[in-house]
């Protein structure tokens, strides 16, 4: 009887959660619900309830995740300085004479976009607002347009920096130190972001490379989907005032970016004193280039408050769900049945995989990663997994889920900014060929786990 208090509360949740109701209310709501449930049955413990003040002051006093606001601060600062319509207006007049330039730009721009935010509805819309005219324009292929705009926004989750890497980094480094206690280790090695960021960093490079690669490649098979730009479109990129123009516009947030990415990577700074120097950074590079004014700044307090307080009410939400699940022996549950399959670690975390991917249709990244790896990652980091490869393993996962038709957020983002003219199911079959390279570098990690682990090793040592 214990054992279906669990599934069903599990179940109950997923229900409600797509009713649209918001989802941090769906999580506290279902599990006060069962809370009380078990407690007139007599299945529940309510020293369970008592802990969860101290769990909320610890998410409040956790260092790690004030770097969350702050990079999303800067993020959409740099959303509001036009940042990326400079950048691709440059990009494309560098690449504008290859076939497939102008897709390349795009993908270039999306993707540096994209890791600047960590948030892919903000990069699929502003993308497809500022390219996917542009390429209809040069007679791109409809699919191809819609393919990059929707794969290049969703790099932002395997890009560092990114906030989705931050929060995956402080729950996984939460679910090792839970597995390694477990295990009697009672001094476990701590994972820190900066150790994901650095996972992350070489099959994010290489996801793009592929993407880059793809597009280089059409140009040679299909040249008529990707036709260069007009001759009297582009400019002389040899020309020193050009060049002097691109430093200009790329100089600025390369350096930004560099610059907080490269303080977390070589230890010089940890991801909040990091994301606080890119805040700041992102202010003067926008008051340069002359879009920071009072209503600019009222406009950025407003989203970033926005976008921080759903993360961190579904962040409390999902705390007292995992309590309540816990009270019932939910992870224990899971744990046995995991620990129990056939094929060991490795049948049991594709098992985890596909759920988390089949779940990535209908929950965001910060529901999926706050609800389902405190519950999985135990068990899973217990049995052996390397957390650097764990974490980079669920993020490129979840990247290829909110790509994939037909609930896929990031086609689902796009169609709502793309013209009448551009059909879903065009957008559909855009997004497959970039499904099938992220599938690939998905097995390439799989079989060579050092893309991932490789550089954080040799960092540490």
């Amino acid at each position: 009887m214990n054992e279906l208090y669990p599934v069903a509360m599990f179940v109950a949740t997923f229900i409600v959660l797509l009713s649209g109701f918001p989802v941090a209310f769906c999580l506290a709501g279902t599990a006060l619900i069962f809370a009380g449930l078990g407690l007139l049955t007599g299945h529940f413990d309510s020293a369970f309830l008592s802990a969860l003040p101290s769990r909320i002051y610890g998410i409040m006093s956790n260092e790690t995740l004030i770097a969350v606001p702050l990079f999303v601060f800067m993020g959409v600062v740099l959303e509001r300085a036009k940042i990326a319509e400079d950048l691709l207006e440059s990009m494309s007049q560098l690449f504008g004479g290859l076939r497939g330039g102008l897709g390349i730009s795009v993908c270039l721009v999306g993707g540096l976009l994209a890791a600047s935010t960590g948030i892919v509805g903000a990069t699929v819309v502003t993308m497809g607002l500022i390219s996917l005219p542009a390429m209809q324009r040069r007679n791109y292929s409809p699919e191809l347009s819609t393919g990059i705009i929707c794969a290049s926004g969703t790099l932002g989750q395997i890009i560092p920096p990114s906030i989705v890497l931050v929060i995956l980094g402080d729950v996984v480094s939460s679910a090792h130190q839970q597995a390694q206690l477990k295990l009697g280790n009672f001094s476990p090695t701590s994972i820190s972001v900066g150790d994901l960021f650095l996972g992350a960093l070489v099959p994010g490079i290489l996801l793009m490379a592929l993407y880059i690669l793809y597009i280089v490649s059409l140009g040679l098979l299909r040249p008529e989907t990707v036709p260069p730009l007009p001759k009297n479109e582009r400019q002389d990129v040899a020309n020193l005032t050009f060049l002097r123009h691109l430093i200009r516009v790329l100089a600025p947030p390369l350096a930004l970016i560099a610059g907080v990415l490269g303080s977390i990577l070589f230890g010089i700074a940890t991801p909040t004193e990091a994301a606080s120097v890119g805040a700041v950074g992102a202010m003067l590079l926008s008051k340069l280039k002359g879009h920071f004014t009072r209503d600019v700044l009222r406009d950025v307090m407003r989203s970033t408050t926005k976008i921080n307080a759903m993360v961190f009410t579904i962040l409390i939400g999902a705390s007292f769900f995992s309590l309540v699940f816990r009270g019932y022996g939910g992870d224990d549950i899971v744990a046995h049945h995991l620990q129990s399959m056939d094929g060991g670690v490795a049948v049991s975390f594709l098992v985890v995989m596909v759920a988390m991917f089949l779940l990535g249709f209908f929950l965001d990244f910060f529901e999926i990663i706050f609800v389902v790896v405190p519950i999985v990652g135990p068990v899973l980091l217990g049995m052996g997994l390397d957390p650097i490869w764990f974490g980079v393993m669920i993020a490129l996962n979840l990247q290829t889920s909110f790509l994939t038709p037909p609930f896929g957020f990031s086609l689902f983002y796009l169609r709502g900014v793309a013209p009448a003219a551009i059909s879903t199911p065009q957008i559909y079959r855009g997004a497959i060929p970039f499904i099938g390279l992220q599938c690939i570098l998905l097995l390439s990690l799989w079989f060579y786990p050092e893309l991932a682990t490789h550089l954080p090793t040799m960092v540490n040592q």
